[in-house]
């Protein structure tokens, strides 16, 4: 799920009125939380106050965290799987909005778009897309509020949907544009890993509106707001597309 919460009433005046606070110290106090003591020494000569010279440095570490974590990834390395029994009874759900404010969108009609680096730009419906190969994987959803979650996916491995639209695999990155105004993107390594899924199911039917249908991106190596819900369109390209939470500084990379 792309991950984030609403844990504040509706319609709440002092919500609206705080609300640009609250993210702008949120996404402060997530980039400080990756620091480490020698990179917080960094800080020793800047004011705690100084939203501008501290926002550099936690940009700047953050950038590095993104260059580790890719260099550490291991492109054959599979997360954890896990009986049926072990699957998490309800599955939560997760996203910047409300459950009630999920897209609906008619599957009848639902069109992917693929785009960038590719040599097949056709559009594909669902029933294409379940013609492809499928597979299903029992994984964990780590979310990055601390919670984790244990889930069945089944859909297309996305390397092989990637092959069937001849994308340029020495490509840097790849793209997804949401219905429900999301975006996120991943490395190429992450997009041919063999457990990234592109989701129709969850469990053994179709997905419910709320975990994302009529596609998501299942991204076990990933946290949780690197599987985008209610994908629209696929890019790929060499710039990199950045992301809803990672463009408010959430570290880009964000796996293992």
């Amino acid at each position: 799920m792309n991950d984030k919460k609403k844990n504040v009433p509706k319609n709440s005046k002092l919500n609206s009125e705080l609300q640009p606070e609250l993210v702008q110290l949120q996404r402060r106090l997530f980039l400080r939380s990756g620091l480490s003591l020698g990179a917080l020494s960094l800080l020793s000569g800047c004011n705690l106050q100084d939203g501008d010279q501290v926002d550099k440095v936690l940009w700047a570490m953050s950038r590095w965290n993104d260059r580790v974590q890719a260099m550490l990834f291991r492109p054959n390395h599979l997360a954890p799987t896990y009986p049926a029994s072990m699957i998490t009874k309800p599955f939560p759900f997760n996203a910047f909005y409300d459950a009630d404010s999920a897209p609906e969108i008619d599957g009848d009609t639902y069109s992917l778009e693929v785009s960038g680096l590719v040599r097949n730009k056709r559009s594909w419906n669902l029933a294409q897309l379940r013609a492809l190969p499928q597979t299903s994987q029992i994984t964990r959803h780590i979310c990055i509020e601390g919670w984790s979650a244990i889930g069945q996916w089944g859909g297309v491995p996305f390397r092989t949907f990637l092959a069937h639209i001849g994308a340029d695999t020495t490509a840097r990155y790849v793209g997804f544009k949401c219905a429900d105004r999301y975006y996120s993107s991943i490395d190429m390594a992450t997009a041919l890993h063999p457990q990234t899924l592109l989701a129709l199911d969850f469990g053994t039917s179709p997905l419910p509106t709320e975990y994302g249908y009529p596609l998501k991106l299942r991204v076990p190596t990933k946290l949780g707001f690197k599987n985008p819900k209610h994908i629209a369109a696929i890019f790929v390209t060499n710039e990199n597309p950045g992301g809803y939470w990672e463009d408010q500084g959430y570290n880009w990379f964000s796996g293992s």
